[in-house]
């Protein structure tokens, strides 16, 4: 009986020094890159206005779409919202905003004061959409080809030299 109970309390010790082991040695870094060249997966987001829904199929019609993942509250989707405007000019590309965990009225109002680049408004009010992008924390923008694949990922908010590479892209 002893050496049953000591075998089981040995077996409990090298099952959580190895869970601690596993668990320190993985990297934790979140990584998006392994999504760039892999098909757009299925979604279905609630358009701002509520009157229908935006998928994937929408989104085949287009040259190029670029996905921008944004709420209000957001301070770096403030600092990027002037590079959204100066793409929404591009002529091959059309911008899908998600509005992320927002209030209608606090969104409306980051709209009427900065501009509205979006070609296509929607909403993702609890994130149950944005997830399966692998949207961990916004501004976050996707950009996909006709195809719907994945061309390139923008983790954070847009920069000068992000406009740069995406009209080079779809030009």
């Amino acid at each position: 009986m002893q050496k049953t109970v000591k075998i089981i309390i040995l077996f409990i010790f090298v099952f959580v020094i190895g869970v601690f082991y596993i668990s320190l040695t993985r990297d934790t870094n979140y990584n998006t890159s392994n999504l760039i060249n892999k098909e757009t997966p299925d979604f279905k987001v609630l358009s701002f206005d509520e009157s229908g829904h935006f998928t994937k199929k929408d989104l085949k019609k287009n040259d190029f779409t670029l996905i921008n993942f944004w709420a209000s509250w957001c301070a770096p989707c403030k600092i990027e919202h002037p590079v959204l405007m100066k793409l929404s000019q591009a002529k091959n590309l059309v911008i899908l905003g998600i509005n992320f965990k927002d209030k209608n009225t606090q969104a409306k109002n980051f709209l009427n004061k900065l501009g509205n680049p979006y070609d296509l408004l929607a909403k993702d009010k609890i994130g149950k959409q944005s997830v399966r992008f692998g949207v961990y924390g916004i501004p976050e923008s996707i950009l996909i080809n006709n195809d719907l694949i994945i061309i390139q990922r923008f983790v954070g908010p847009l920069s000068i030299e992000d406009y740069k590479n995406i009209i080079g892209i779809i030009e």
